[in-house]
């Protein structure tokens, strides 16, 4: 994974965040090293016990005004102590503007300095955020995913499959479509999958024969969303005489994703078959399931009790049991 360094996180959330850059610093930036950030005072103060470098460092109200409590060569050895651990960047917020002494030991020690019109609070929980997305586990799955019935369906198959076509024909019923073939998944701090379309693509989709299409465009913002939880893969496959499908649907299937296991239906494809009216049952039938319904084994459970009452019944007529 490439490592998180400030200018990546500017490119990222520079202009969403207002950061601005006072000092860029030089050499190679020092990777941060998670979303957790650091409030020096007590490191200013001269208390450097669990001091953590890899931390984003801000400034706000409370350390600016202790710096501004110092004289000019405490306040620059004080800075300078902070900016020689190697932090990857140091934040000045609330509005204030960076001190003379900071960018002159942040440029000598090669630390970028940024400052920030936001309020400290409001600042370490939006970066906390953007830190954590950029951090999180990220891969990209040939595919499509739909918003159905609020369940991510990401449809999952050979090229040429029909993939797209059935997403079409989601949208179509009023469903919602997220992503078309390149699926961008990441792994949110609570463990869900995350899928998102690439910036490129956007919601264009592209259909064989008629090319690409721009479905925000066609069926209205409605049609569409930005990102959306994968909680179930349906991977289309040709039908084959050869293969054992499921029929009961009794054993959970699951595949893994950035090491996260997904609900996984195998959807096998014979001409004429109405695909969007099996994706719309998949999505409502995972839904049934979260709310503790299980048709398939519901259906097991009277199965056996039937079993049971018609054996019950032969043992009375053999006088076996009264």
């Amino acid at each position: 994974m490439e490592p998180l360094t400030v200018h990546r996180l500017l490119k990222e959330y520079g202009e969403e965040s207002g950061l601005v850059l006072v000092s860029p610093g030089s050499g190679t930036p020092a990777a941060i090293g998670g979303a957790d950030l650091s409030k020096p005072g007590l490191f200013l103060a001269g208390y450097e016990e669990g001091f953590d470098p890899s931390r984003i460092q801000i400034l706000g109200g409370a350390e600016m005004t202790f710096l501004d409590a110092l004289d000019e060569t405490d306040r620059r050895e004080a800075l300078s102590r902070l900016v020689r651990t190697d932090v990857p960047c140091v934040i000045v917020s609330d509005g204030r503007t960076a001190p003379t002494e900071l960018v002159e030991v942040a440029e000598a020690n090669g630390v970028p300095v940024l400052c920030c019109d936001m309020g400290s609070t409001h600042l370490a929980s939006q970066l906390t955020t953007a830190i954590d997305e950029l951090l999180a586990p990220h891969t990209t799955i040939h595919g499509t995913l739909v918003d159905v019935y609020g369940i991510g369906l990401l449809f999952t198959g050979d090229s040429g499959i029909g993939k797209s076509e059935c997403g079409l024909d989601l949208v179509e019923n009023g469903h919602r479509l997220v992503a078309d073939d390149a699926v961008t998944v990441t792994v949110n701090p609570q463990g869900h999958l995350i899928g998102s379309g690439s910036e490129l693509l956007k919601h264009c989709m592209e259909i064989r024969g008629v090319g690409i299409i721009d479905v925000s465009a066609i069926y209205g913002i409605r049609a569409i969303r930005a990102s959306k939880r994968i909680e179930l893969e349906v991977k289309l496959v040709h039908w084959s005489d050869l293969d054992d499908y499921e029929r009961l649907g009794l054993d959970e299937r699951y595949t893994e994703i950035l090491g996260v296991e997904t609900p996984f239906v195998h959807l096998p494809l014979v001409p004429g078959k109405n695909i969007t009216v099996i994706a719309e049952v998949i999505a409502l039938n995972h839904l049934l399931k979260l709310h503790g319904v299980h048709p398939a084994r519901d259906f097991d459970r009277r199965l056996r009790d039937l079993a049971s009452e018609k054996a019950r019944k032969r043992k009375i007529l053999r006088g076996e049991i009264e």
